[in-house]
């Protein structure tokens, strides 16, 4: 599953590998199928797991904190002829020892914990992108996969599309000569208008485990559920929802899947208050050491959605179910005799149980999704503090800019900390 050249940049991990990955014994069980634990039912919840029911799945519990969302977890299981235990309370689920891998869909401000929690109990990892919801957090994510020998895959799965790893294979064997530059585009913020009056949550659910880490505020349905993306206390807007997608992809293309930026510079706008914390539209341009620059736009009409990739002799232009270039017989090249090949997934959900087996690191492993939040964090640092700032990526921490620096991580609500190890009952 790995070439050459992925093998030549997981060296910069191998210090985290000198002990070998360990294969749990229930993952060879009766028909070889491996068990699973779902935490979160909505939205990508839902798709995420109908594919991997439709993969062969076992699943041993479902885990929400809405009655009804767990509810209806329950019935897509049961349209398979599954019925697993019900929890409302992650580490429950995670205290189950015939578990031997969990799906995290929840806001982005739960991600941290719930991995860092499942890795400690010797769980398998796939978790919905923008992997973490603070830079800090995604390292301490990364040191719970290594240190408890965990495959991690992030939600990022334009990587196992065809036409992204296309491009991206294409741009890294210099098909479009030497790169200068890659625009990234943006959707517009889709927010439900208007917050209105708060209110009390229903007792279908439980507004205080919702909130977890979160700062505590008054219950309101539009800052709940899907609507959670538009306030800075569980989510980061588009920047971080599909800028976790397509910066990826930027990237991926350049190379930089071990590092990021060294500075980034740029504007944004914002709606009132009291309709959304995140941007409404922003041009941020990212510096790499390189020279080679990222222009980030959202609703700018001169970046289209997706990643633009432009070279010294060529375009490439990517976006989901469409690959174009300026020179059409770039994409024609036979990418099989190309020297640089690309980990190569045709299906992000299987890639993950393949992974679980055979202890290889996933096409999106959580360094990799570590990486490309990074880049979406400084991107949204930038547009709130309306100033540039720079960036060491080795040492992963702001430079000589205090205000900025503090940003990197983020407070718990107690009784949750960062330090906050996963306990079996």
């Amino acid at each position: 599953m790995t070439s050459p050249s992925r093998r030549t940049f997981l060296k910069t991990a191998a210090a985290a590998f000198a002990a070998p990955y360990i294969v749990p014994a229930r993952c060879f069980g009766a028909n070889d199928r491996v068990t699973l634990g779902v935490i979160g039912t909505r939205n990508q919840g839902a798709p995420n797991l109908k594919k991997f029911l439709a993969l062969g799945c076992n699943v041993a519990g479902v885990c929400d904190v809405d009655a009804d969302v767990r509810a209806a977890g329950l019935k897509l299981c049961a349209e398979k002829g599954q019925t697993p235990e019900q929890y409302g309370d992650y580490r429950k689920l995670l205290d189950r020892k015939d578990v031997d891998a969990v799906i995290i869909t929840t806001p982005d401000h739960w991600h941290a914990l719930m991995t860092i929690h499942a890795c400690q109990a010797g769980k398998d990892v796939y978790c919905e992108k923008p992997l973490s919801l603070a830079i800090a957090e995604g390292r301490r994510m990364v040191n719970a996969a290594r240190d408890n020998k965990r495959v991690v895959q992030t939600g990022s799965q334009q990587r196992s599309d065809e036409e992204f790893w296309k491009a991206c294979t294409l741009v890294r064997n210099g098909a479009i000569g030497k790169l200068q530059k890659v625009l990234v585009g943006l959707p517009k913020s889709n927010h439900p208008g208007e917050l209105g009056p708060d209110g009390t949550p229903p007792a279908i659910l439980d507004y205080d485990m919702w909130l977890g880490p979160a700062p505590l505020r008054p219950y309101n349905e539009k800052r709940v559920h899907y609507n959670f993306r538009f306030w800075w206390d569980y989510s980061g807007g588009q920047l971080t929802n599909f800028g976790a997608h397509h910066l990826d992809i930027a990237q991926w293309g350049m190379g930089t899947d071990d590092t990021g930026p060294v500075a980034v510079d740029g504007t944004a706008t914002f709606a009132p208050p009291n309709v959304s914390e995140v941007t409404e539209t922003c041009r941020l341009t990212y510096t790499y050491a390189s020279g080679v620059q990222v222009i980030l736009g959202q609703l700018q009409k001169d970046i289209p959605v997706g990643a633009t990739f432009i070279g010294d002799k060529g375009t490439i232009f990517v976006t989901r179910g469409k690959l174009t270039s300026d020179h059409p017989e770039i994409l024609e090249q036979d990418l099989a005799a190309l020297p640089i090949q690309l980990y190569r997934s045709k299906n992000h959900h299987q890639d993950f149980l393949d992974c679980i087996k055979s202890r290889e690191q996933p096409v999106a492993d959580v360094e990799i999704g570590h990486r490309s939040a990074t880049v979406c964090h400084l991107g949204n640092m930038v547009a709130r503090l309306g100033h540039g700032v720079k960036w060491d990526p080795q040492a992963e921490q702001i430079v000589g800019d205090s205000t900025a620096a503090a940003m990197v991580d983020r407070a718990y609500r107690a009784p949750w900390t960062h330090d906050m190890a996963f306990q079996r009952t």
